[in-house]
């Protein structure tokens, strides 16, 4: 068996959550392009397809989106931990609670869409981000 590291199942389940996003947003999208009965050449860019499609639609894609960005750096902050053997008890329970809020994050931006929960949410897990990376470099000095 491998020597797996713990730290690492937060990143595939933050991995696994990203693509059921991606076929939650799908899986809304399509149907609502039928409704609306655009054509093929409509909505080229996101930006345009959001303003013709009702807004409910959009959000999950804008979640997806956001999944594919500041979690990237928590994804290079768990193979930096891993590596240097600093995937301590202390930066799993982080990258837990870091996956577990986009999560949260995701079901809440994909459903009711308030800005003021979403943003609490998205700023605990960039603590949360913030405390794994400065506990890194603190255990390496």
């Amino acid at each position: 068996m491998l020597n797996a590291h713990p730290i690492f199942i937060p990143v595939l389940v933050l991995v696994i959550w990203s693509i059921i996003q991606m076929l939650w947003a799908v899986s809304a999208r399509l149907p609502a392009i039928s409704a609306a009965k655009l054509g093929p050449m409509a909505g080229q860019r996101t930006s345009e397809l959001a303003e013709l499609l009702p807004k409910q639609t959009q959000w999950k894609f804008d979640n997806y989106n956001h999944l594919m960005e500041q979690p990237t750096i928590f994804y290079a902050t768990v193979i930096v931990l891993a590596i240097t053997g600093l995937d301590t008890q202390f930066n799993v329970y982080l990258a837990w609670f870091y996956t577990g809020s986009r999560v949260v994050h995701s079901i809440v931006q994909s459903t009711s869409n308030p800005v003021m929960v979403r943003f609490v949410i998205f700023a605990a897990s960039s603590i949360a981000l913030a405390v794994m990376a400065v506990n890194g470099i603190m255990q390496m000095l």
